[in-house]
């Protein structure tokens, strides 16, 4: 069984993969990492990395690979303060769905 993936939750995925790599990392390598975990296509994930860009929680740089521009991601300071309220939100969320599935105490 698979569980809907909404945009909230799509975002704080991509905003702790990009937060893992001090320097960035390039939309490919965050495509791949977040399919590891959640079945996404790759053409959804870049309309994500744009609003997350768009809304101050990314920034990007170019840099040279191979002979051509990689862009790279990195998060904002203002995207790891996003970051870690979804990952707040992430536990409370949890705790009570396992009350719920498991009958634990928070």
């Amino acid at each position: 069984m698979m569980f809907n993936t909404g945009s909230s939750l799509l975002d704080a995925v991509v905003l702790s993969v990009v937060a893992r790599e001090t320097n960035g990392t390039y939309g490919y390598k965050i495509t791949q990492d977040v399919r590891s975990v959640l079945d996404v296509s790759e053409s959804s994930l870049y309309p994500v990395l744009r609003r997350l860009q768009t809304g101050g929680l990314l920034e990007t740089y170019d840099q040279e690979f191979s002979g051509r521009n990689r862009r790279y991601y990195k998060i904002t300071a203002q995207g790891m303060e996003e970051l870690n309220s979804y990952r707040n939100d992430w536990r409370e969320y949890c705790s009570k769905v396992n009350s719920l599935f498991f009958g634990e105490q928070e």
